[in-house]
């Protein structure tokens, strides 16, 4: 079987390869640079979980790509607005200058409006899914995992936390990244079978943990990880007051939450047997990451 650090590295390619292809049939503009640049690096992990997930169902490659891209260019939309001043006004990203430093304020504003809308254009081709009924489910279902019930309001109550009169509390925090990460991670790990009209509800507990397990990790990382293999700035959430995973429940407890995570979405793919062994060794890299 092909391990998780091939399929991955394999994953990201292909998916690179179909949102950069997109990109450059648009017309000659800072905004089409803008978007390259910031849909190029990155692990490309949600694009690797709809290519995974749609294996499990019997969907190859070739078919589900559409789809990868598409969720990779609404995760780089998310990370273009929230490094803006008005966001997290953060200077670097994936190991370079964000993209309102690079260029300005507006372009990146244009650049994320503009990978948003070529997100739904790719899961609106004919080839996006087996069926008609797939496509439409995709766009459904990326919609409300994208929008005001899903990562943007994650983005919202983060922003509203910065200011408020009390700290956030455990339930609160786990709701609030259930949003912001949770959400893309979730339709991810579940397109494949939304692709084959299969019931996802394995694949939604197992993204549901992963998703959490995902955020500790980030946490984590913010408190002892590298800048040069995160790529981004560290300590920021320490620094900043905020309330997270860690200054809740502690290093070791942290870590042991995401241990527990783990344990959780690699035993929800149980009806999967064998076959879903590249996701549970996904489950494992998200807390053993240093990026």
């Amino acid at each position: 079987m092909t391990s998780f650090p091939a399929a991955l590295s394999a994953a990201a390619d292909r998916v690179e390869a179909r949102l950069q292809a997109e990109i450059a049939t648009l017309p000659p503009s800072v905004v089409r640079d803008a978007m390259a640049y910031a849909a190029r690096g990155g692990k490309k992990l949600r694009g690797f979980l709809v290519l995974e997930s749609a294996r499990l169902h019997g969907i190859a490659p070739e078919q589900a790509v559409a789809a990868a891209a598409a969720i990779e260019a609404i995760h780089a939309y998310s990370l273009v607005h929230d490094d803006l001043p008005a966001m997290d006004d953060d200077d670097l990203r994936r190991g370079q200058p964000t993209v309102h430093v690079k260029w300005d304020e507006a372009t990146a504003i244009l650049t994320g409006d503009a990978l948003q809308t070529l997100a739904f254009g790719l899961l609106a081709r004919p080839d996006a899914a087996p069926t008609d009924a797939g496509r439409l489910t995709l766009l459904a279902t990326l919609a409300h995992a994208s929008g005001g019930a899903g990562m943007v309001l994650g983005q919202a109550l983060d922003i509203a936390a910065e200011t408020a009169a009390t700290p956030l509390d455990l339930d609160a925090i786990t709701a609030l990244q259930a949003g912001k990460t949770g959400a893309l991670i979730e339709w991810s790990a579940c397109a494949g079978a939304r692709m084959a009209g299969a019931d996802p509800a394995a694949l939604i507990a197992y993204a549901q943990a992963l998703g959490l397990a995902f955020q500790i990790a980030d946490d984590l990382l913010d408190i002892e990880g590298d800048i040069a293999l995160a790529g981004k700035r560290l300590q920021k959430d320490e620094k900043a007051g905020k309330a997270t995973f860690v200054s809740l429940l502690g290093i070791d407890g942290a870590k042991a939450r995401a241990r527990d995570l783990v344990a959780q979405a690699q035993d929800a793919l149980a009806p999967y047997s064998a076959d879903a062994d590249i996701l549970r060794q996904a489950a494992q890299f998200v807390i053993a990451r240093k990026g």
